[in-house]
């Protein structure tokens, strides 16, 4: 059988394929498919015939009736292959094939609020956010509003575009941008919160700029030997969220109390064995600008715990305290 690729000649007759050759004019010819489709199935077809009726004595080149009907019956048989072939091609997909999202902008809120200024009667604000930078495509459209108000807060949200799906978009970097809202009315004293977690304040505040809050709020209790203040010491702790306060002993500079948290099973006191549970912690403090600041834990006697680490620490305040013990 000769090979099924063939270039088809003026006048039905064929020789073989000329696959990978350049011709004489025009672009180099495909390694592997000098034909369209339609014409190498057509060509196959040809070939399985030529194969058939070039045997001895029936030489391919005829036009009796029976090369006629012969003809015929191929043609049928090669309509419905090429039919079957089109089909089977419409709407199908290569497995495997990727499949990619055409870019889009899409809203973000920012990284985190660096800063907040107020003009325009205390009304014009503006808020300074961290974005993905510093292509044009990272961000775009910086925008805050105002989502609520109360007595005592003004919520704000920030939002930027980015494009999405952008292959040659570099965002690797940080940028800064400004986002401009008119409040309703004049912020005063009332705190502002950004994107629920950022908190500014006028008061105290070198303005236009606004006062950036601490972890203890805004108005934090001054340090002293007052509840209010051993309530941030505790907060200031790495410990449970319900976790009670024993007896304090402070003198304004200097602090130890011990604290209780809860351990075991969910169950009330004596109901079974473990609950109840609870372990116990001494903490010793030292008043700093910013508030109470932890410098020894321990469940020792005495000042043992406190003094490897600040020996100045006052005697008076923690030599009589007993040792601690776990309750079970």
């Amino acid at each position: 059988m000769t090979p099924w690729a063939a270039t088809i000649r003026a006048g039905g007759s064929f020789s073989p394929n000329q696959i990978g050759k350049r011709p004489a004019h025009g672009r180099p010819a495909s390694p592997h498919l000098s034909l369209p489709p339609l014409a190498i199935v057509w060509c196959a077809g040809l070939d399985v015939y030529a194969a058939f009726y070039s045997r001895p004595g029936r030489p391919f080149h005829g036009g009796g009736p029976e090369h006629v009907q012969s003809w015929r019956s191929l043609a049928g048989v090669l309509l419905s292959a090429v039919a079957v072939l089109l089909l089977s091609a419409c709407g199908a997909q290569r497995a495997g094939a990727p499949t990619t999202e055409a870019p889009h902008w899409q809203t973000f809120a920012p990284f985190r609020v660096t800063a907040a200024r107020l003009s325009g009667g205390g009304r014009a604000l503006r808020v300074d956010a961290e974005v993905p930078g510093k292509g044009k495509t990272c961000a775009r459209r910086p925008q805050a509003a105002v989502t609520s108000t109360s007595e005592r807060n003004v919520w704000v949200q920030v939002t930027f575009s980015t494009l999405t799906g952008d292959p040659h978009a570099d965002c690797s970097k940080t940028a800064t941008v400004t986002a401009k809202v008119r409040l309703p009315s004049a912020l005063g004293h009332r705190e502002l919160v950004v994107d629920h977690d950022t908190t500014f304040t006028a008061d105290d505040a070198g303005l236009p700029g606004l006062r950036l809050c601490g972890d203890r709020g805004c108005h934090p209790a001054p340090t002293g030997c007052t509840p209010a203040s051993y309530d941030q010491a505790v907060a200031a702790l790495d410990v449970p969220t319900h976790t009670s306060r024993g007896e304090e002993h402070c003198d304004g500079k200097w602090l130890v109390f011990d604290v209780s948290s809860r351990m075991g099973p969910a169950c009330a006191e004596g109901r079974a064995p473990g609950c109840g549970a609870s372990l116990g912690d001494r903490w010793f403090f030292r008043a700093e600008k910013s508030g109470w600041v932890p410098l020894a834990r321990g469940t020792k006697a005495g000042c043992a715990d406190v003094h490897r680490v600040e020996p100045v620490f006052p005697a008076t305040l923690c030599a009589d305290l007993p040792a601690l013990q776990s309750s079970n």
